[in-house]
């Protein structure tokens, strides 16, 4: 399979660029969990081969928040963008033409699932959930599916207790996205956070891909500091997404070219996906029923 998509590819880049009157440009927005320059050095690769595929000029966008790439998509400024299954399930229920999913991260054991990671620091004496009553608990991004939505259903189920400040944990607060909750776990301005990993491979790399894997890569944590402390059921990895009203050869040529990333360049694929992976596989909105209903509830 993976060498057909690999020849389409080839195939695609090969047929030429589009004619200019279809796209002047091409917009990839990267959601955040990292600090905006890393963001956008990491999709620096994916930027060239979209525009030696496409033939326009391609620009990244990198916004502060989860929020800025949602709304982006929602009013047409960004075409494409990972998001993820919280982010989708707001932008859908926004507007569910807007966009399309059509990828998803696959992880090396071929599911495409991930956790959100409860975490602390070894030496705050903290080795579980119970451990964290009367603390400091750090969310991400509030559109984020691992850093907030899922946690603030399964934590209260396990608890007992709300989020509200002094029910449960002594403070919660959001630290704006992943690479800060590490960074105020690490720090010690908060006693404990949630971010996202696929949870496979080896704690002490960050496991094989995520937000934790992001931040050993960079240099930010060592992860024998850490520790885990909690672990969500399995979450449906985001999607990437297109936005609906691209013409149709535009959709086709994006999806072949990163569905056949892997084959082609497998570190870009690694700067891309977070991590260690076997690339991008094809997703539809089924996939994302039970977090839409989440989200839906969390609004009600």
């Amino acid at each position: 399979m993976k060498k057909i998509i690999a020849a389409a590819l080839a195939t695609t880049v090969l047929a030429g660029p589009l004619a200019a009157q279809d796209i002047t440009e091409f917009r990839i927005g990267i959601l955040g969990g990292e600090n905006a320059q890393d963001r956008l050095n990491s999709h620096e690769c994916l930027k060239t081969y979209t525009e030696e595929a496409l033939g326009v000029p391609v620009k990244l966008f990198a916004p502060a928040d989860y929020d800025g790439v949602i709304q982006g998509l929602l009013g047409g400024t960004i075409d494409m963008a990972w998001l993820g299954a919280s982010g989708y399930a707001k932008t859908y229920l926004d507007d569910p033409e807007a966009v399309e999913p059509v990828l998803v991260k696959i992880n090396l054991d071929g599911s495409y699932g991930y956790h959100s990671i409860g975490f602390a620091r070894k030496d705050s004496g903290i080795a579980s959930l119970e451990d964290m009553q009367g603390r400091k608990f750090g969310f991400g991004d509030p559109n984020s599916t691992s850093g907030y939505l899922i946690p603030s259903i399964e934590i209260p189920e396990q608890t007992g207790a709300s989020m509200e400040n002094g029910d449960y944990f002594g403070e919660v607060v959001f630290t704006g996205g992943h690479e800060q909750t590490i960074v105020a776990v690490n720090n010690g301005d908060v006693d404990g956070g949630v971010t996202w990993a696929d949870g496979q491979g080896n704690w002490e790399d960050g496991y094989n891909s995520g937000a934790l894997r992001k931040a050993v890569d960079a240099g930010l944590v060592d992860m024998n500091d850490l520790v885990e402390i909690w672990r969500s059921k399995p979450i449906p990895e985001g999607p990437i997404v297109l936005r609906k009203a691209l013409p149709g050869d535009v959709k086709e040529k994006m999806v072949a070219l990163v569905d056949g990333m892997y084959d082609v360049d497998k570190e870009c694929t690694y700067n891309i996906s977070a991590g260690e992976s076997l690339g991008f596989d094809p997703i539809d909105h089924d996939a994302y029923l039970s977090i839409i209903a989440a989200r839906q509830s969390k609004s009600n």
